[in-house]
C-alpha cells in the first residue's frame, strides 16, 4: 500500500513512516524544507514537497496514494484559532482528492474534553455538537464518509519519549520560566499517555485495517496523576514543587491553564481488541525521570 503522510517529519510522523516502511508499505511524505525532504529520503520514503497551507500539494499527494495519514498541525499556541482553521481546510482538501475512491483516510484527534471529569473516555464516545475546543480534525474527517471515503481518526493522549511529552513539553517551559513545578489542587487529575513508538505502530495497524467511522485510542496508560508528573519533573529539573488553587492557574499557566487541571482519563480496550495493539514502551513517568534536560 502506498501511504501519503502529512507531518511526516514530525515527532510522531517520522516513527510512523519508519513503521510503515518496515512493514512493507511505500510512503509518500509531505516535506516543507530541504532538510525534511532529505530526512525522509534517507529512510526510504518518497517526498511530496509542500506545506499544510498548500492545498494543491495535499490533493496531489492524496490522489497519488492508496491511503492517507494526516498528522500535520501548526502548533502555534499564540494563534491557535488560525491553526485550527488551516487544519480544517487541509482535511477538506485531502477529502476532495479522495472522494469516491473508498480509500482509507486516518486523521489525528485528541482526548481532552471527550468525557466528563472523572469518567473514562472510550472509543464509543462521540464529540458533542457543543464541543468547546476549536480544533475540529475529528469532526471534519468523519464528515467526509458520505463522499465515499473510509475515514477514521486516532485520538492521541500525551505521546512521549525522553525528549517530548505532548502538552507536558510546553508546561516544562512554563515551570522553568516561573521557577517552580506546580499542580492544581491535590493534583489527582489524570492524563492518559503512550510511548511514541507504540503510537506509530497503532497508526500502521489502523491504516491497514482501513475501517470507517471509527475512533481509535492510542492509550497505553489510562491515566497518570498530574501530581506524579509534576513531582517527577521537579526532581528532574531541580525545581521546587507546590500546589496552587484553581483560581491561581490562569496567572501561572497562561493559555495552558485549562489543561493543567483537566482530567482526561481514557481507555483503549476496543482498540486493543480490534487491532491487536499491545503497547510495550516505557511509561510516562519513566521517560520523565530520564528527561533530556537542555540548559
Amino acid at each position: 500500500m502506498r501511504v501519503f503522510v502529512t507531518g511526516a517529519t514530525g515527532f510522531i510522523g517520522m516513527p510512523t513512516v519508519r513503521e510503515l516502511i518496515a512493514a512493507g508499505h511505500e510512503v509518500l511524505g509531505l516535506a516543507r524544507s530541504d532538510e525534511g525532504a532529505q530526512s525522509l529520503a534517507a529512510i526510504g520514503a518518497e517526498v511530496q514537497r509542500g506545506a499544510l497551507e498548500d492545498l494543491d500539494s495535499l490533493q496531489k499527494g492524496a490522489a497519488a496514494s492508496d491511503a492517507v495519514i494526516h498528522f500535520a498541525f501548526i502548533h502555534d499556541w499564540s494563534n491557535f484559532l488560525a491553526s485550527c482553521e488551516t487544519d480544517r481546510r487541509a482535511i477538506e482538501a485531502i477529502g476532495s482528492a479522495l472522494a469516491g475512491s473508498n480509500k482509507p483516510f486516518l486523521a489525528t484527534g485528541g482526548l481532552a474534553g471527550l468525557a466528563p471529569p472523572g469518567q473514562l473516555a472510550t472509543e464509543k464516545d462521540v464529540i458533542p455538537s457543543d464541543f468547546p475546543f476549536p480544533r475540529v480534525s475529528e469532526q471534519t474527517t468523519l464528515a467526509l464518509i458520505p463522499q465515499g471515503i473510509r475515514a477514521s481518526v486516532v485520538r492521541l493522549p500525551q505521546v512521549h519519549d525522553r525528549a517530548r511529552q505532548g502538552l507536558i513539553t510546553p508546561l516544562i517551559e512554563t515551570f522553568r520560566q516561573n521557577g517552580a513545578c506546580v499542580y492544581v489542587g491535590d493534583g489527582s487529575n489524570l492524563w492518559p499517555a503512550a510511548h511514541v513508538l507504540d503510537v506509530a505502530r497503532l497508526y500502521r495497524l489502523a491504516i491497514e485495517k482501513g475501517a470507517t467511522d471509527t475512533a481509535w485510542h492510542a492509550v497505553a496508560e489510562e491515566g497518570v496523576a498530574m501530581r506524579d508528573i509534576v513531582e517527577t519533573l521537579g526532581r528532574r529539573l531541580d525545581l521546587p514543587v507546590r500546589s496552587i488553587l484553581p483560581d491561581e492557574a490562569p496567572t501561572f499557566f497562561g493559555r495552558f491553564a485549562m489543561f493543567a487541571g483537566f482530567d482526561m482519563r481514557a481507555s483503549s480496550e476496543l482498540t486493543r481488541q480490534v487491532l491487536g495493539w499491545e503497547p510495550t514502551g516505557p511509561g510516562l513517568i519513566a521517560d520523565l525521570a530520564q528527561l533530556k534536560v537542555v540548559d
